[in-house]
């Protein structure tokens, strides 16, 4: 993958698959302060699966949401900054291990405000702030994972593009940190909000910051025609870390299998032919997935 990176996969349903409880409206994050331990161990399998880039469990971790368990913000920002310190060591760990391995970066997970309001509107994107309150919301968290460390941010799983425009003129505020930024899709050629992808894109152009955009937390079949629109549309590198293949109900919270789908690595060589260079997996992926993605990859 020719300067490309393998990204990691799924933190939550990892978390749940090793026996934790997250039917929570904190997700993984509850994680962070119940069994930070675990998370660690997850971050070093999916570097030893072959992962260069470890996304932080901090998706639904912000001051907000921390606060309705009662959390003062300064133990909030603490619990975020943890979540940095935990992928941070098990790189660390994994080099000393590996002296061979190349360079590995920490992205901190920067989730929609729908995360936050845990009703699977980060697939919809119909919620609404004004642009001050937005960047309010997000700051706080953005500012922890930076002073921890994060080597670039994963504005992830982004459905609205209201809150897009409000991270752009928020990351102004940090104007040495990169940032990528992928979306929810309504269609392959639409915001899951319905904003057309080539207002999205312009948008992104003009932010020296944004060093990549594309697509994560989708299904399968819907990746490739999506790259193909947003390949027209820049010359930034493209991100894609899409769902196993499983479909999630917001309402039960639960996965159900499709027998008929492929996998990841079924579907490598279309998405690298889109544009694609940082590749990994999102929901119900695995160490495994990303293993298969990494040896594909780094045989190249």
């Amino acid at each position: 993958m020719a300067a490309g990176l393998v990204l990691d996969g799924a933190m939550a349903t990892e978390l749940e698959a090793r026996g934790c409880d997250l039917t929570d409206a904190l997700w993984s994050a509850k994680v962070l302060i119940e069994n930070p331990e675990l998370i660690y161990q997850v971050h070093y399998d999916y570097f030893n699966a072959g992962a260069q880039v470890a996304i932080t469990a901090s998706y639904q971790a912000t001051p907000l949401g921390f606060a309705k368990r009662g959390l003062s913000e300064e133990q909030s920002l603490t619990l975020i900054a943890r979540s940095v310190e935990l992928a941070s060591r098990a790189r660390a760990d994994y080099k000393a291990a590996e002296p061979q391995a190349g360079n590995l970066l920490i992205a901190g997970s920067v989730g929609p405000y729908g995360a936050y309001l845990a009703d699977g509107s980060e697939y919809r994107g119909d919620y609404s702030l004004p642009q001050a309150e937005m960047m309010a919301f997000h700051r706080p968290r953005i500012q922890a994972l930076v002073a921890a460390g994060a080597d670039i941010l994963a504005c992830e799983t982004m459905p609205s593009f209201a809150e897009i425009q409000a991270l752009v003129a928020l990351l102004a505020e940090f104007p040495g940190t990169p940032a990528w930024f992928s979306f929810t899709l309504r269609d392959g050629e639409h915001l899951s909000d319905g904003t057309p992808l080539s207002q999205v894109v312009s948008v992104l152009e003009s932010c020296p910051q944004a060093v990549a955009l594309g697509l994560n937390c989708i299904a399968l079949d819907k990746v490739t025609a999506a790259l193909q629109t947003l390949s027209s549309l820049t010359k930034k590198p493209l991100v894609v870390y899409p769902n196993s293949g499983e479909q999630y109900d917001a309402i039960s919270k639960t996965w159900h299998s499709d027998a008929s789908t492929c996998t990841l690595i079924d579907n490598l060589s279309a998405w690298q032919s889109a544009g694609a260079k940082l590749i990994g997996g999102c929901c119900r992926t695995t160490p495994a997935d990303i293993a298969a993605i990494a040896q594909r990859c780094h045989s190249r």
